[in-house]
Formats: C-alpha cells, structure tokens, sequence
C-alpha cells in the first residue's frame, strides 16, 4: 500500500479512492493491463486527499446527484478499517445532500450503515454487492481475500432492516465451475432471502485480456487442475468467455427475478440506481 495526492476524485460522478484490490478474486477484469496500473494491483494506491477533494468537488456542483464508488476497487479494502477514508466521504456526501451508491464484496460496510441509512433517508443510497456463487467452500477458491457468500448474504439482509435498498451483481459465472442450474438458483434465494431490489447480471461468462488472463490461468492451475487446458481448447484466445450454458442459464435467472419480483437487468437497472429523487430533505448546512 502507498499513499498519494491525488488531482481528482470524481470523473464525472463516480469515485475510488483506493486504486488496486487485495481480495485476490481469481477473475478480476481491473488487472487487465489496459487500465495501466503504475504499480503491482496488490500494492494499493491509497488517495489521501480524497475527502478534501471530494468536498471540493460537490461544491461546485449545481445540484445534488448521486455519487458511485467501488467501480475500479473495492471502498471497503481492510486498510479502510484504520483509514476511515471512504467513512469520511460518505459523511461528507450526506452533509452536502447527495446521494451515494456503493460497490462492494466486504462485510465492513456494516460499519457504516449508520451513514448509509441517514442519507438514504435523507436523498437516497444504494449498496450494490457482488455475489459469484452460493457455495461458500467454491467461493474461497475464487474469491479467497473476502467475506464468503452466505456473510455477503448478511450483509444484504442488514441493509434491508435499515430500509437501504441492495442491488446484487451475480456475475461473472466461471464456465465449468460456478455455471450451474444450481447455483443460479441459489444465488436467487439468496436475494429473495435478503430482499434485494435488483440484479444485474451481463452474461453467464467472464472477459479475458491481457492480464487477467495470465491470473486466471495461474489460478485454475492452483485450484482446478486441469482446467486451463479445457479453456484454452474450448475458446482460444477470446475476450469473451461464454459458458457454453449460457442462454439457458440466462433464461432460468431472468424468468427466477421475474417471479419474485425482482428487477432485471442491465441499463434499467443502472438508471434506476442512477437517478435522483425529486424532492430530497434539505441538506444540513455548515
């Protein structure tokens, strides 16, 4: 981990404060070297500053929106737990009216549900959590730095006592190992159970690209013997990696929302999340 001022925090309304990850997911599209990480993805790039500019940032916007953060890394790596940075700016977006929606796998947003909840009251937050398989052993293999699945699930249910609305990411589903009937069905009673607003799910499938592919391949060797020659046979050199499942699989997920009235989706989802309500309370002022 290493420290650095940062220029900007928002570009246009999405942050991250830290740059890098130590959750080890063996799929990680952020390792991909097209996103021209400077440093080693583990060594995190901590934004010191973020708060401050963060707060100088919503100042100069004309009106409140919603704020993202975890697209490129995670807000709630374990630093955070001393660091206290992305608590810092979710007071500072709750103060200035806004609303936040936050991206994680890690069960230390619990700590800030107080935040959360406040200014869901006030405006509006989301937590969106990613969910990859319903089989906690499996999900230590794929996902080995992170809470498993079933303490995910808790988290979710939390959020849904305190009135926080949750959007689950199930994705990406790993070819010949989390792409099974099921999974897609466990992974929908864990929704239902935590009574999730909504699922975005983009296929059943992953992305491969120079530098996550060399990762992933490491990892199959590691803990799926075998396995990378079936990928390489079975899709070359592709980008995208579809299960050979993957209409069906689709199909069973998005008919299994639909029946319990949970939405669907891609773009209605985002601009759900997205969108602002009409009539916020009033910020405090200071």
């Amino acid at each position: 981990m290493h420290f650095v001022d940062a220029k900007t925090i928002l570009s246009p309304r999405s942050m991250n404060i830290y740059r890098g990850c130590s959750h080890g997911c063996i799929y990680c599209d952020s390792r991909s070297r097209c996103y021209r990480f400077t440093h080693a993805f583990e060594d995190i790039e901590v934004k010191r500053n973020a708060p401050e500019l963060l707060d100088a940032a919503l100042r100069k916007k004309r009106r409140p929106c919603m704020i993202g953060t975890g697209s490129m890394g995670d807000p709630y790596i374990p630093a955070e737990k001393e660091l206290c940075l992305t608590r810092r700016c979710l007071e500072l977006i709750g103060r200035r009216g806004f609303g936040i929606t936050v991206h994680t796998k890690s069960d230390l947003v619990l700590r800030d549900l107080d935040l959360l909840a406040d200014i869901n009251r006030r405006s509006k937050a989301v937590v969106q959590i990613t969910l990859t398989t319903a089989d906690d052993a499996l999900c230590r293999l794929v996902e080995p730095g992170v809470c498993p699945t079933s303490r995910r699930t808790e988290v979710l249910c939390e959020c849904r006592k305190l009135g926080i609305p949750t959007v689950v990411w199930i994705c990406p589903l790993l070819p010949f190992i989390n792409d099974t009937e099921e999974n897609i069905d466990g992974l929908v009673d864990c929704c239902v159970r935590a009574g999730v607003k909504a699922v975005i799910c983009f296929g059943i499938g992953l992305t491969l690209r120079e530098g996550n592919r060399e990762y992933f391949y490491a990892a199959l060797d590691r803990s799926f013997p075998g396995l990378r020659e079936r990928y390489v046979r079975t899709f070359g050199s592709r980008y995208e990696v579809n299960s050979p499942d993957a209409r069906r699989l689709f199909s069973r997920l998005a008919q299994a929302c639909r029946r319990h009235n949970i939405m669907f989706g891609g773009e209605s989802v985002f601009r759900w999340i997205e969108a602002f309500p009409e009539h916020p309370l009033q910020p405090e002022l200071f």
